[in-house]
């Protein structure tokens, strides 16, 4: 989903509320809440994006599938009914959760593999990304069976690719030389 110019905004507006609060974290919980529910949720993700559906439904509908939710993100639900904006809620999580971890110093290594990592590829991918920062790092598992086997690893502009794919193309290279 594209960020929006106007996602960030409201997701920066919503962190600096969240941080004179003292509850970003709580916050941030909930926006990847929402965020992974949207995503994982067709009926959900349409409901909010159908622009016949009445806002009052629709901020009333939030309330009761994330009604435990922190004060402050119950709040951004009304100013998007009072904006008429709930299409981009999910942005707004999204960004809200890349602004929190920038501000906590938390750097987001994406990570593709062939099939979900299990403990032992985690560990051996943590060791790596030691060596290219030295941020806090949380890792998001892409899986993409076309690498074969291996794994990428991206860490902002970096990049490491130790995947099979990317290992045959070389080899393929090497021998049309």
């Amino acid at each position: 989903m594209a960020s929006t110019r106007a996602a960030i905004r409201y997701a920066k507006a919503i962190l600096d509320l969240a941080n004179s609060k003292g509850v970003a974290e709580a916050v941030n919980n909930d926006m990847k809440a929402i965020a992974s529910t949207i995503e994982s949720n067709l009926e959900l993700s349409t409901f909010i994006q159908n622009p016949t559906t009445k806002v009052e439904v629709k901020e009333s509908a939030l309330l009761e599938v994330f009604a435990d939710v922190n004060g402050v993100t119950k709040g951004l639900f009304h100013l998007l009914f009072e904006n008429k904006r709930f299409e981009i809620l999910e942005a707004i999580a999204l960004e809200y959760k890349k602004l929190f971890d920038e501000s906590n110093g938390v750097e987001v290594a994406k990570v593709t593999t062939a099939i979900p990592m299990d403990a032992a590829l985690k560990a051996k991918v943590l060791a790596k990304v030691a060596t290219l920062s030295d941020k806090k790092i949380t890792i998001e598992n892409i899986v993409d069976p076309a690498i074969i086997g291996g794994f990428i690893l991206r860490i902002g502009d970096q990049q490491y690719n130790a995947s099979v794919a990317n290992r045959l193309q070389v080899l393929k290279r090497e021998l049309s030389n």
